[in-house]
């Protein structure tokens, strides 16, 4: 089995998700963008893949390109919610009413 830590998050646009894949097993996290607004939806791990922080690396990741793109966040999404109220750096991008 792969190290996971070693294996990079892909932004699939196409499919509008960042995602780890392991052993043919894929963890994502998918958005809608909707003019300025990135729209955090889901985020889901394969129960294999679980308790090895691939959801946090993914979360961060789509922040970080919503920073680098200047889009405002909606994390509809309760895992990245609760990613962004542990992560605070992260809270300047969530529009507001929608901070936790």
């Amino acid at each position: 089995m792969p190290m996971e830590a070693d294996i990079p998050v892909v932004h699939n646009a196409a499919a509008k998700r960042f995602e780890i894949s392991v052993d043919g097993k894929v963890a994502f996290s998918k958005y809608l963008l909707v003019g300025e607004k990135f729209i955090v939806e889901h985020t889901e791990v394969p129960v294999e893949l679980e308790n090895k922080g691939l959801a946090s690396r993914i979360v961060r990741t789509a922040l970080d390109y919503a920073r680098a793109q200047n889009l405002r966040v909606m994390p509809l999404c309760p895992f990245t919610a609760a990613f962004i109220h542990r992560h605070p750096e992260y809270k300047d991008l969530v529009i507001e009413g929608y901070r936790y």
